[in-house]
């Protein structure tokens, strides 16, 4: 089932998601209707605050877009791994690399897009869609979305990197977000 995706404003996308069990309620299905989701709004990850759940769950496509890369593309991530994966409970275990900078987007603001600097490396210890434990680090183009992904499940915004001068020149195109004045392709959930 395809789930509105909660619109800027929404208080959920402010709050740290809380870790869940083997037992939530119809994980499963939540997952599928996340990748049902995710797909029918061209995205390459969403997190679950996202559809309205306050839990510590993100998923991540990256093989899409990897393999859509250009030839520049290709020589400025030669070593990029694309993934498809099911995030549970993860927590940072660290930041690494350099600072380097990328237009991001998101689907709670649509019709925004900024460049954002973010460490190169994420390193995770995450559960899979089965329970079982991982720690892993990833890097590239797929470490910026697990890190614009995680920062959801903690509670923050990819418009929270940029300065303060930037996010008042946003003020109305935020404004007109959280009034439900703004056109998509997918279903959302707008909190007036």
């Amino acid at each position: 089932m395809i789930l509105p995706v909660v619109a800027y404003g929404n208080p959920i996308l402010r709050k740290v998601a809380d870790d869940i069990t083997p037992d939530y309620p119809a994980l499963e299905q939540l997952i599928a209707d996340m990748w049902e989701t995710l797909y029918n709004s061209n995205g390459v990850g969403i997190a679950a605050p996202q559809i309205n759940r306050p839990i510590r769950l993100f998923i991540v496509d990256t093989i899409q877009m990897v393999e859509s890369f250009d030839d520049a593309d290709k020589r400025l991530y030669p070593n990029e791994k694309a993934i498809k994966k099911v995030f549970i409970n993860a927590h940072k275990i660290s930041f690494g690399g350099e600072l380097w900078n990328y237009n991001e987007g998101c689907l709670s603001l649509p019709k925004v897009r900024e460049d954002i600097h973010r460490k190169k490396h994420v390193r995770l210890s995450y559960l899979d869609e089965n329970f079982q434990l991982h720690e892993e680090e990833f890097e590239g183009i797929t470490s910026r979305v697990i890190q614009h992904e995680y920062d959801h499940i903690e509670g923050k915004l990819f418009i929270d990197y940029l300065p303060q001068l930037k996010r008042r020149l946003l003020r109305k195109k935020l404004d007109d977000i959280s009034a439900g004045k703004v056109k998509t392709d997918y279903k959302m959930l707008f909190s007036k």
